[in-house]
């Protein structure tokens, strides 16, 4: 293993860092990662509890389950959302601009008029307050991960549509640039894994350089795992893709972490391997800088 320091934007490089602060409740049915380290929270996309977001579609609303903070109350949140099948809403504004990044199936999100471009698994979109846009879905299963600033997180008419500086972005994840962990801090030891065996990220949002939240992705490559301390006060980290395990102190079984799952910690340390048969990627929100130590998980290596 090698321990590589990175400043990354706010929300650097973190697959396992802080998460919900002290006062902020905790999401029906989180748990506690481990008792050493009482304020990392786990919640396991399998255990969320899901409410409609319009229940006037009856069966074809969209439902909700929030991961961390409230959506329906002031302050950051993110929540999941999931959508039926050929799912397409009439053009719409919300109150506040929100990030989204495609978990499973297609999305497509953007000027009503604009020609249909479905986003799959690991696109990030960001969807400004005020703008008038429709949200379309393919797929069996299609989720998503939603993540707003100021809530509450509402829904109005396109006749309130009003202009902001904000422009939407759609990034299609053949379009995510991915750069290698080492690659950040220009030096690593002589037996730290190659780039192509490593972990790597993804910038998305935020200033690396100040002093507030920013986001990006990391990947852990199947077979390996990783541990990363946070340096910062805010750690929350969401599988995307995968279903890495998070391993507690003290011994305990592993917890297996869907895609949709969520992890955060007050600054505590966390390790993930990625045991399944395809690579893990997570998408991060921080503050301050990270250090990754990854490590080769395979059995025998």
């Amino acid at each position: 293993m090698f321990e590589m320091t990175t400043m990354l934007p706010s929300c650097a490089l973190a697959l396992f860092a802080t998460a919900c602060a002290s006062s902020e409740p905790i999401p029906p049915r989180a748990r506690p990662s481990n008792a050493a380290e009482p304020a990392a929270t786990v919640v396991l996309a399998s255990e969320v509890e899901w409410e409609q977001l319009n229940p006037a579609r009856g069966d074809q609303s969209p439902k909700a389950a929030s991961l961390w903070g409230d959506r329906n109350g002031p302050g950051p949140t993110g929540f999941l959302v999931q959508f039926v099948d050929g799912f397409s809403s009439p053009p719409h504004i919300h109150n506040v601009s929100y990030r989204g990044v495609v978990i499973d199936g297609l999305i497509h999100n953007d000027d009503p008029n604009a020609e249909a471009m479905w986003m799959p698994t690991g696109s990030f979109w960001t969807q400004p307050m005020g703008a008038a846009h429709i949200t379309a879905a393919r797929g069996t299963v299609t989720l998503a991960y939603i993540e707003i600033e100021e809530g509450p997180y509402l829904v109005r008419p396109v006749e309130e549509a009003f202009e902001v500086e904000e422009r939407p972005v759609n990034v299609h994840t053949s379009n995510i640039v991915w750069v290698s962990a080492s690659e950040i801090t220009g030096s690593a030891p002589l037996d730290a894994p190659t780039p192509a065996d490593g972990p790597k990220i993804a910038f998305l949002w935020g200033n690396p350089q100040d002093e507030g939240p920013s986001g990006i992705f990391v990947k852990l490559p199947a077979g390996s795992a990783g541990v990363m301390r946070s340096h910062g006060s805010i750690f929350r980290a969401v599988v995307i893709q995968g279903s890495p395990a998070h391993h507690a102190m003290g011994g305990l079984d592993p917890t297996i972490m869907g895609p949709g799952s969520y992890i955060g910690s007050n600054g505590a340390s966390a390790r993930l391997s990625c045991e399944s048969g395809q690579d893990c990627i997570f998408y991060l929100r921080m503050e301050d800088r990270i250090n990754v130590i990854p490590a080769v998980a395979a059995e025998g290596k």
